[in-house]
């Protein structure tokens, strides 16, 4: 009991520190600190076991808030595509950046797959998951 006491304790002492991290996001401006956030811990992760701990949390908070919060449209790769752009006002010449100017159409119409790294790109273009365009 006294164990738990003290660290209860510590808890309390780090509360001012870490409630805005514990919160859920309200906005998206929220939402892309979290996202910020898990990239960092992402990227360090990997060597120590609380750091995953504390990633799973913030997955968790994004996970949530996309689920209540952002649309995600249902359909083909090129139906989120085409949803994407018209949520964003994106035209097909927005997108060459993506890829070059002659790709763009053969996508959009269906002639060519995506590939791994068009994927990863839209997805953190339009900041959804890579799922959306598999």
């Amino acid at each position: 009991m006294e164990e738990r006491s003290l660290v209860y304790r510590q808890l309390v002492s780090h509360w001012a520190h870490l409630a805005p991290i514990l919160k859920k996001p309200e906005n998206d401006s929220e939402l892309e600190k979290y996202i910020e956030l898990s990239d960092f811990l992402m990227d360090d992760a990997t060597n120590d076991s609380n750091l995953e701990t504390r990633l799973e949390l913030v997955g968790t908070l994004i996970s949530e808030h996309e689920q209540n919060h952002i649309e995600e449209p249902e359909g083909t790769a090129i139906d989120a595509i085409r949803f994407f752009m018209e949520q964003n006002g994106l035209r097909q010449k927005d997108l060459v950046e993506l890829e070059s100017p002659g790709v763009v159409p053969e996508i959009l119409n269906g002639k060519r797959e995506l590939n791994r790294r068009q994927i990863k790109a839209l997805a953190k273009l339009f900041k959804c998951s890579q799922a959306v365009f598999i």
